[in-house]
């Protein structure tokens, strides 16, 4: 594979679960510039030249949008990309080369987009078409939804939810595959995209991606790297929730991993190698997880070393450990809050992300994942099902429906605040009451 596919990253810088399992003159001038830098250092984009644009027509010659500051949404040069070619496809059946190349041709095309874009998150989650069997399934599934929206409106992610079957042969988990591609096709501007699966909530509305940290990766999930090469284990990772680069090494991971997908002539064939190869895979079917987990241990050198194993924190925790810790959690916040008036002071919800450094003078003894008192970041009800209502037997549908409900609650009390409310009980869904001034002191 040619070097510009295997790293991503230049040398300055480094569903569907259940169903269907992010002004004027020269000072202007300066900070475009300066921002213009900032991207350049810290993307795949090194060539001086990507930030040059190449239509004459300026970024100015139609007002921007005022809904996005910004952006210019107003203004697509008739300058030739990728989208005019014939032979492009949004499907996972049809590989795109030197995609590194025609985001950077398209950045250079429309400027307004290059400030930022390195951390540019774009959200992806989805569910299936048709009404769920659950009769509460829907419901819980718009919750779900809320809750993802209500996160990426706080820290100004984009989000797409794609409901249909884009491949309908690519079915179950492995639907997320053909939406992650369309939507790193459909946003140039995103350096990452964030699959999170329907079942799984933002129960931290503060805590923000550790970016940085993934800087020389171009995939995050969770897991543990011990149960992966020491272990074996099917269950080393979680595919439900991961953070992916836009960028031609991902696109080259995509196609390999969905070569193991239902639409493959070798889907009976990799069913087999995987069970063999995990032992404790207890069924035959070749699935998303297992497949990743292959890659990792089988083609290190190839794909691992940029797949980082997120295991620090709950990039994605198992709600089994999690939702009956959610009291005692509130319980702590609170009394921080009491002892911290500046944490008290109610603020526009636009500026939540202010008040982070003043929360984290207080958590620094918190820790982090199991046993942390510090608000687990996302909750995924794995084996919950929701929609079908096909839950694991190990636990009861009335459990599953109990956690959902607080750990939605949880989180939506961390919204409310902002708008003068909250949740008298986290099982309490439908009931709130005015929060007072000074509140909780």
């Amino acid at each position: 594979m040619a070097p510009n596919k295997q790293n991503c990253r230049s040398k300055f810088s480094s569903i569907f679960s259940d169903g269907f399992l992010f002004a004027g003159g020269s000072i202007v001038a300066l900070l475009v510039v300066w921002a213009f830098w900032s991207f350049m250092t810290t993307s795949p984009n090194t060539d001086p030249s990507f930030f040059t644009p190449t239509s004459k027509k300026s970024t100015l010659e139609t007002p921007a949008d005022p809904v996005s500051p910004g952006f210019n949404l107003r203004y697509d040069p008739p300058d030739q990309t990728f989208y005019d070619d014939p032979d492009l496809g949004y499907t996972m059946e049809k590989p795109i080369e030197n995609w590194d190349e025609k985001r950077r041709q398209w950045l250079k095309l429309h400027p307004s987009f290059i400030p930022g874009a390195e951390k540019r998150v774009m959200m992806v989650s989805g569910s299936q078409s048709t009404p769920c069997k659950n009769p509460i399934g829907d419901h819980l599934l718009l919750r779900f939804f809320k809750n993802k929206v209500d996160y990426c409106r706080i820290h100004g992610y984009d989000i797409f939810y794609n409901n249909i079957l884009l491949q309908p042969k690519m079915w179950s988990f492995w639907a997320k595959m053909p939406a992650v591609k369309a939507a790193m096709i459909a946003h140039p501007e995103s350096e990452w995209i964030w699959w999170v699966d329907s079942d799984a909530a933002f129960t931290d509305m503060d805590f923000t991606l550790p970016l940085d940290r993934y800087k020389a990766h171009n995939f995050v999930v969770h897991g543990w790297e011990k149960l992966i090469y020491e272990q074996q284990s099917w269950t080393s990772i979680n595919a439900g929730v991961f953070l992916i680069r836009n960028c031609q090494w991902s696109m080259d991971l995509m196609e390999a991993w969905a070569k193991m997908g239902p639409q493959s002539p070798d889907y009976d064939k990799w069913g087999e190698i995987l069970r063999t190869t995990f032992k404790d895979k207890i069924f035959q079917e070749s699935d998303d997880q297992s497949g990743l987990a292959y890659l990792l241990l089988k083609e290190k050198e190839k794909w691992g070393n940029k797949i980082y194993v997120e295991g620090e924190y709950y990039f994605e925790g198992y709600w089994v450990e999690i939702v009956g810790s959610l009291d005692n959690i509130t319980d702590k916040y609170l009394g921080i809050e009491k002892g911290e008036p500046r944490l008290r002071r109610r603020h526009a919800e636009r500026v939540s992300e202010s008040y982070v450094k003043v929360w984290e003078e207080h958590l620094k003894d918190a820790g982090y994942g199991r046993y942390s008192w510090r608000r687990p970041f996302i909750t995924h009800f794995t084996g919950c099902q929701p929609c079908s209502g096909d839950h694991n037997q190990m636990y009861s549908g009335e459990t599953c429906f109990d956690a959902m409900q607080k750990a939605l609650n949880f989180a939506d009390n961390q919204v409310l605040r902002k708008y003068g409310y909250m949740h008298k009980d986290l099982l309490g869904s439908s009931s709130v009451f005015p929060v007072p001034f000074d509140f909780p002191a």
